[in-house]
């Protein structure tokens, strides 16, 4: 049974111009589409299956990401149903000479694990095993409600 923390994935994106919207920060639907990306990975880690996006809870924007900064993702799953995975996103600002960051935005998708044929497949029990992987999870289950 995979852990919380072997589908822990981070990624990071130096925010272009052409990322940008009018205000020169960068576009929120090329956001979530940099989390769909990395969400899946991280189901697809932990199912062992190719996973699809089912559904995005409680997007959050908090700030903007400005052209030249770094948009830093974090996703982890944090919950397994039948043939569901539930992974936690959230994603900072990062400045690229220093390494601040300042967190931007919060949500939690749930992937369906598919097989060859393309229907849903079952997906392994999630094992939290650590004090830091409970409280990882706790926080992903408190941001739902």
């Amino acid at each position: 049974m995979p852990s919380l923390a072997e589908t822990h994935i981070e990624n990071r994106y130096r925010v272009q111009p052409n990322d940008a919207n009018n205000y020169e920060t960068l576009h929120g639907g090329e956001l979530m589409k940099w989390m769909d990306e990395l969400g899946a990975m991280s189901a697809m880690r932990f199912a062992g299956e190719t996973c699809v996006t089912a559904g995005v809870d409680d997007f959050s924007f908090h700030r903007p990401v400005p052209v030249g900064e770094i948009a830093l993702i974090e996703a982890y799953v944090y919950d397994a149903g039948r043939t569901s995975v539930t992974v936690r996103l959230r994603a900072w600002r990062e400045d690229p000479r220093t390494g601040e960051t300042e967190r931007t935005t919060g949500s939690s998708f749930t992937f369906v694990a598919l097989g060859e044929e393309g229907a849903p497949v079952a997906v392994p029990e999630l094992t939290v095993e650590t004090d830091e992987e409970r409280e990882l999870q706790e926080k992903a289950r408190n941001a739902e409600s």
